[in-house]
């Protein structure tokens, strides 16, 4: 098999010296002494294998796959390190079994049809099975998934597809009914530490010529993250400066040196992308400013388009913080031109700001809502006309077909609101936006009620000049309200019931308004 796509050929990855199968494998380089660490530390047997156990049991499909038992197709799903390309190395291994490797990264339909072409006429001629291995399988395209079918449906080839990414939003649903799924699990810091400590005395490894310090061995294991082949790579480094040195120790200054970055599992295209993002909006949304700083951090730090994080938060400015805390639009906003006015690394403080007042502001969702509702009615084909009161009257000719006839201008009364029908005949009394008990849209509660009241012409009670009842407090974001002159008693007043919305009483204070759960909706008005 010769093709670009193909990893360059060699025997099977084994014990070093191990004898190539019959059946031979192309894709896979030898081990050699110069092989690095992660390479020549990879399992010999199944029996090596760290860190899967729940699909390392007898009969299990991976057992099964690795000793050849069954030809089914399998995909393996797992972050980096977690042992998918051991796997496909164990595979090979196997004595009877044509092996072929390619990197999805590279390969194209032309190559895959080879492969599948050369097995067909293999198995004609009686010759041994073949195992294709994919890595990377999420890089293929549809047509090149496709390609894969027919050939993995009757068994040409068993298809062996490596992928870091979601294999349901990354691989087509045909190829996916037709392959086992095998999801592998980060490894723990147990595994990590243990795979650490084999490669210091495996002779395939260090040969035990160096020690680890237990701080040393702590630090990799922190900054691998999982990833047993970061864990090595670093533990390679560290023994190579170590051994620059004269010393027979690694101690932690020495690990520090060699690497000094953690991994972080993020990619921007891929399945931990939406996760990372999801967990850091419903961190906002939940109020939890520290793990809210966190999940940004770990977005810069992988590289993320910071104008996708600050799209992010002028959109939960809106749909979660909304009327609670009107500044919050403003402060998002801001952040947003602060990421195309400064740039990275410095607009990292921006959006930092803007995070941590998002996260502690009041929430509430009242805007998402209303638009939903009022979008939901209009799709559903609810509403009318416009009142003709409210049609554009400003060209000649409007005036005589009514447009504009019998509008009231708010400011020319001392309220600055008046009664008048604003909304298709249809919608008539319908309440879209609910205001929350949080914060600045506490005030606008208060409000709301008896705006309402006047722009649908229902009776509205008379103001009444008296001090607010006693227990009143102003909030954030709310005018305070005048109190008694010093020393002056407070007199509670009875409170004046409105009717109000969805259960709720309406009390007049001050010829203002607010809301208290309990009352009834006496004058019939429409859902709020």
């Amino acid at each position: 098999m010769e093709s670009d796509a193909l990893f360059s050929l060699g025997a099977p990855t084994g014990p070093r010296g191990a004898p190539e199968g019959p059946a031979g494998v192309d894709g896979f380089t030898p081990v050699a002494d110069d092989s690095p660490l992660p390479v020549r530390m990879r399992p010999a047997s199944l029996d090596e294998l760290i860190g899967q156990d729940h699909l390392l049991a007898p009969g299990a499909p991976l057992r099964q796959l690795v000793s050849g038992g069954a030809p089914m197709s399998v995909i393996l799903w797992g972050p980096p390190g977690s042992g998918k390309t051991t796997i496909a190395h164990l595979v090979a291994g196997a004595t009877d079994r044509r092996f072929v490797a390619m990197s999805a990264l590279s390969a194209g339909v032309k190559d895959v049809r080879a492969v599948i072409e050369t097995a067909r006429r293999q198995r004609r001629s009686g010759g041994p099975q073949t195992v294709l291995f994919i890595d990377e399988v999420h890089r293929f395209s549809k047509t090149q998934q496709d390609s894969l079918l027919a050939a993995v449906e009757d068994r040409t080839v068993t298809l062996l597809a490596a992928t870091t990414e979601n294999p349901y939003f990354s691989v087509i649903s045909p190829l996916l009914s037709r392959c086992v799924l095998l999801t592998l699990q980060p490894l723990d810091d147990d595994a990590v530490r243990g795979l650490l400590r084999r490669a210091v005395a495996d002779e395939r490894g260090l040969g035990g010529a160096l020690t680890l310090a237990t701080d040393a061995e702590d630090h990799l294991v922190r900054l691998a993250a999982g990833d047993v082949r970061k864990a090595l790579t670093a533990l390679e480094a560290a023994a190579a400066s170590a051994t620059a040195l004269g010393a027979g120790r690694i101690d932690l200054a020495t690990a520090e040196q060699a690497v000094d970055v953690a991994a972080v599992r993020y990619d921007r295209d891929g399945d931990a992308h939406y996760d990372v993002v999801s967990a850091f909006i419903k961190s906002m949304r939940g109020s939890d400013v520290d793990a809210a700083v966190h999940w940004l951090a770990r977005m810069l730090v992988a590289g993320e388009d910071a104008r996708f994080i600050a799209r992010r938060l002028v959109i939960f400015a809106s749909e979660d913080v909304g009327m609670a805390d009107p500044t919050a639009l403003s402060v998002a906003t801001a952040a947003a031109h602060a990421v195309e006015y400064v740039g990275l690394p410095e607009v990292q403080l921006n959006l930092a700001q803007a995070v941590i007042h998002l996260a502690t502001a009041p929430k509430s969702n009242s805007a998402t809502t209303a638009i939903g509702a009022a979008i939901a009615d209009v799709r559903a084909g609810r509403g009318g006309p416009v009142p003709r009161g409210l049609r554009d009257a400003h060209y000649a000719g409007a005036r005589g077909l009514g447009h504009g006839t019998g509008y009231r201008y708010p400011h020319d009364d001392q309220r600055g609101v008046v009664t008048q029908q604003y909304v298709p005949d249809d919608l008539v009394g319908v309440d879209y936006y609910q205001p929350g008990p949080h914060g600045a849209e506490r005030s606008v509660a208060t409000r709301l009620p008896l705006l309402r009241r006047i722009v649908r012409g229902l009776p509205v009670p008379p103001a009444r000049p008296e001090s607010p009842a006693a227990g009143a407090t102003a909030t954030a974001g709310s005018p305070a309200t005048a109190g008694p002159a010093a020393g002056e008693p407070v007199t509670p007043q009875p409170a004046t019931a409105l009717a109000g919305r969805n259960g709720r009483a309406v009390t007049g204070v001050d010829g203002a308004a607010t809301t208290q759960d309990g009352g009834t909706n006496a004058a019939g008005e429409g859902q709020q």
